[in-house]
């Protein structure tokens, strides 16, 4: 019996392989755009940003390892484009002031809520988590552009 079903399970693992291998040929846009203007931050809330935030909210993506290996490399890919289409610090000047004080209140809100960083990023990236410190730290920049803007 075992000599039937081996034949088989052979070609459906090879296949599997043969798989594999043949995704790794299929492109990913790593790009990392060029910055046209990034958002101006006091230092500390820079710092938080840049940790947590920039490789799916800028074009200073750091593509790691896992990132060029698929099936990985297309979730990573389309979470960071995702990102950045929500909202881009690279492309700063593309918000106007507004829009830019929703954006910097509802990133402390998701921030506050766990939603962000996304949890599947921080399994890679335990640096990124923010602590309770941090989000102190936004909520005060938070707070501070909504008073800039409404005392404008």
């Amino acid at each position: 019996m075992w000599k039937r079903i081996r034949k088989p399970v052979f070609v459906v693992v090879g296949l599997i392989v043969l798989a594999l291998i043949s995704i790794q040929f299929m492109p990913v846009d790593r790009s990392n755009p060029p910055i046209t203007m990034d958002i101006a931050a006091p230092a500390e809330v820079n710092a938080v940003l840049r940790q947590s935030c920039y490789d799916c909210h800028s074009n200073e993506t750091r593509w790691p390892w896992y990132s060029y290996v698929a099936p990985v490399s297309w979730i990573v890919a389309q979470h960071v484009h995702m990102g950045r289409q929500h909202f881009n610090f690279s492309t700063w000047d593309d918000y106007d002031p507004e829009d830019r004080i929703d954006i910097i209140e509802e990133m402390y809100e998701e921030a506050e809520d766990g939603e962000m960083p996304l949890p599947i990023y921080l399994k890679m990236h335990s640096d990124a988590k923010l602590t309770p410190e941090d989000l102190q730290i936004l909520n005060q920049w938070a707070s501070g552009a909504s008073v800039e803007t409404d005392s404008n």
